[in-house]
């Protein structure tokens, strides 16, 4: 009996994926533990293995797929005996690629659909174009793809009569048609091709198509502000700054350096990360997350480290960062940031973080705040460290290396008290680093 090869979840939160690359080929024999192909989620790219042995009968799902659902079927394993004749093996498109869904009243939203991987359509009869008559405000049935075409050829989807079922419009009806007019606005509003009204469009009506280059969006770039928009919404966010002087810090540093063997460089980030952690320890109340259960207190300070990859963001995690040395951190972290670049990393070294630092000083920005990173219950965004002119414990004005701190608080669980505890204990490390030695 032949053996369906299903999209693996590769972490906890992910819904679908995409299929860049198969490493076999129909007809190959293949045996467990064999890499078999590579899978692109929202953060990094895996190898997938093979569980079960057999011969590739079928690949159904081509390389270069996206939006390939978790448990769909992607290839089928022959077993011996058997030969690729025999088995019927699953369409890589999902049912509801070309099912018709009920109408709609016209007064009804609907959200946006979610990507769906579609197979090449197979040529067939040339269906003739006709014009259809719709009410004013009527969705138009449309396939995803039908509609992207549309969209690009500066096709009106409500001109053409669809020879899908119940009449949708599906790709073939579009590439047989020939480009029209922009499709009506009403009273100025963009619209969807389902009669939806936008605010904001950006079409033909709103800039020129050759005034600017398209990038589709990838499962980062996708899954990051899904998550940023959730989080930017629905958690009360509130910022707390401090400036904090760098002087001591910065010669320790350089101390260390000096004394440290020669494959071993400690950056001002790294002491950062240790100085955190050890707050969070201290303040135990501001080391939390909020659930819908009650809040979660935790044991120790993971602390994710922002790192800018092409196409978004990912948040590497230093566990148990209190308990660490400088070069541990270091050695982890220079680790961690090369493999998130190259999208390498596993899923469970960029979950479970319970605070998040992000670091933008390289780049000569004074002050920021950012978006909490659920489920975390705080996030520092940390400034520039530059000369200013500060008045010392004497009355005299003199320079100093001050560094800005914004530090982004979840109301539900930190408090204005419990934030400015946090950051006083902060303040405290970085500014007699040799504190974190004891």
């Amino acid at each position: 009996m032949s053996i369906n090869i299903t999209m693996p979840a590769l972490s906890p939160t992910m819904e679908e994926g995409t299929l860049a690359k198969w490493l076999v080929k129909e007809g190959d024999t293949v045996k467990s533990g064999m890499i078999i192909a590579e899978i692109e989620t929202d953060k990094a790219t895996m190898e997938v293995e093979a569980v079960d042995e057999g011969k590739v009968g079928k690949l159904v799902v081509p390389a270069g797929t996206e939006g390939v659902k978790v448990n769909a079927v992607i290839a089928v394993l022959l077993e011996e005996g058997e030969s690729a004749g025999d088995v019927k093996a699953p369409s890589a498109a999902p049912a509801k690629a070309e099912a018709a869904p009920a109408p709609k009243p016209a007064s009804t939203s609907s959200a946006p659909a979610a990507p769906t991987p579609i197979a090449a359509a197979k040529p067939g009869p040339q269906a003739a174009v006709a014009v259809m008559d719709r009410p004013s405000g009527a969705r138009i049935m449309a396939s995803p793809l039908a509609k992207r075409i549309a969209a690009n050829k500066g096709i009106d989807l409500k001109a053409l009569k669809g020879s899908g079922p119940h009449g949708r419009i599906i790709r073939r009806d579009v590439e047989n048609a020939k480009p029209g007019a922009a499709q009506p606005t009403h009273g100025g509003a963009p619209m969807t091709a389902d009669g939806l009204i936008l605010p904001q469009i950006l079409d033909d009506r709103v800039y020129a198509p050759d005034t600017y280059d398209l990038k589709p969006l990838d499962g980062m770039r996708k899954t990051v502000a899904k998550r940023l928009t959730q989080s930017f919404m629905q958690v009360p966010h509130f910022p707390l700054n401090i400036d904090i002087q760098l002087n001591n810090l910065l010669e320790s540093r350089a101390a260390i350096n000096a004394a440290a063997p020669k494959d071993v460089k400690i950056s001002v980030n790294d002491l950062l990360i240790k100085a955190a952690a050890l707050a969070l320890i201290d303040e135990p109340d501001c080391n939390a997350s909020y659930t819908d259960k009650g809040i979660a207190f935790h044991k120790h300070a993971n602390i994710s480290v922002a790192v800018a990859v092409e196409g978004g963001l990912i948040t590497p995690v230093i566990f148990k960062a209190e308990g660490k040395g400088l070069a541990e951190i270091s050695e982890e972290m220079k680790d961690l940031a090369l493999r998130a670049r190259e999208r390498k990393l596993k899923p469970q070294e960029y979950m479970g973080g319970t605070f998040s630092i992000s670091n933008l000083g390289m780049f000569g920005i004074k002050s920021f705040a950012s978006i909490i990173n659920p489920p975390e219950g705080m996030i520092l965004s940390v400034g520039a460290g530059e000369k200013r002119a500060v008045v010392d414990e004497t009355g005299a004005i003199v320079a100093r290396t001050v560094m800005s701190v914004t530090l982004t608080c979840d109301h539900r669980v930190i408090g204005g008290a419990e934030g400015a505890k946090w950051l006083a204990a902060f303040k405290r490390y970085v500014e007699t680093p040799e504190a974190m030695l004891l």
